[in-house]
């Protein structure tokens, strides 16, 4: 594959969730396997579990991880039903887990609708099994419903005329590729600074198609839930609506102690050399 992921934080990933004298971790959002890798390669008597919906991450955190043999265990599957999976692959318990919650390198350039300049079909899945598309978002929901996904999953101020603009281009022909979406969307929001005016629009309708705030939540309690006394448990969110989530869920819970009393954000020469990094956000919790 011609193109490399570089994780975020891969240092103050593993200063605060792994650890020599952990037994078993959880990446929970495997991906290409980056974190994965360098927490292996810095704890050698640590076993990990990685997870992703990603059929194609998968293929990539396999072939990255072959080196550590035995020491890891690649399972398809969402987080959403952690506590399932880890049920049913004999695990009860863990000492760290990783959620991170932004998209790959890999999904970016993958020709499935996450970039604005893909011309491949409108998809956004995650997982390739499930029906919903972005398609079927953005040209088959009626107009009330497209502004509530605009307007509350991406916080968007623009909501009520970009959907106006999407339903009335809808109307001559289907909108069946990212960078026809993302074009439209800048009839409606003309670019100001360096962000892409789509951003927050390309935002709210992956987040329906992956349903990825309420596999969040789900996916958040059963690892509160799963964690060994003293286990960590480590979120990267990228976005408000994610980083309240795990704020609001850490603070609530009467079994954890909160690590970080704010988030962990990536230094200036990060940023430099990965400007995907920039939104970043790190939490972290441990089980009491």
């Amino acid at each position: 594959m011609g193109v490399t992921h570089i994780p975020v934080l891969r240092e103050e990933v593993a200063d605060n969730l792994a650890s020599n004298t952990g037994r078993l971790f959880i990446d929970a959002t495997v991906g290409g396997g980056g974190h994965s890798s360098f927490i292996l390669t810095r704890y050698p008597d640590l076993n990990l579990l990685g997870l992703d919906v990603d059929e194609g991450n998968l293929k990539t955190a396999e072939a990255r991880l072959r080196e550590f043999g035995g020491r890891v265990t690649l399972i398809r599957g969402n987080f959403r039903n952690l506590k399932a999976i880890l049920q049913q692959a004999g695990i009860s318990s863990f000492d760290g887990i990783l959620f991170d919650l932004g998209l790959s390198t890999y999904q970016l350039t993958g020709a499935r609708g996450f970039s604005f300049h893909d011309e491949s079909f409108l998809d956004m899945r995650m997982d390739g099994r499930e029906a919903l598309t972005a398609y079927d978002v953005v040209n088959k929901y009626n107009y009330e419903a497209l502004k509530r996904v605009i307007l509350e999953f991406g916080e968007e101020y623009r909501a009520g005329r970009i959907a106006k603009v999407i339903t009335e281009e809808r109307k001559k022909k289907p909108i069946t590729t990212a960078k026809e979406l993302a074009e439209i969307v800048g009839k409606a929001k003309k670019r100001t600074g360096k962000i892409h005016p789509a951003t927050k629009t390309f935002q709210a309708i992956r987040i329906e198609v992956n349903e990825e705030l309420n596999s969040l939540r789900s996916g958040l309690a059963d690892a509160i839930d799963m964690a060994r006394p003293k286990g960590r448990i480590g979120v990267i969110s990228f976005h408000s609506l994610e980083d309240r989530i795990v704020k609001e869920m850490f603070r609530g819970s009467a079994s954890l102690s909160i690590v970080t009393k704010k988030p962990i954000r990536p230094g200036r020469e990060e940023v430099l050399s990965n400007p995907n990094a920039r939104s970043a956000k790190l939490r972290v919790a441990e089980k009491k």
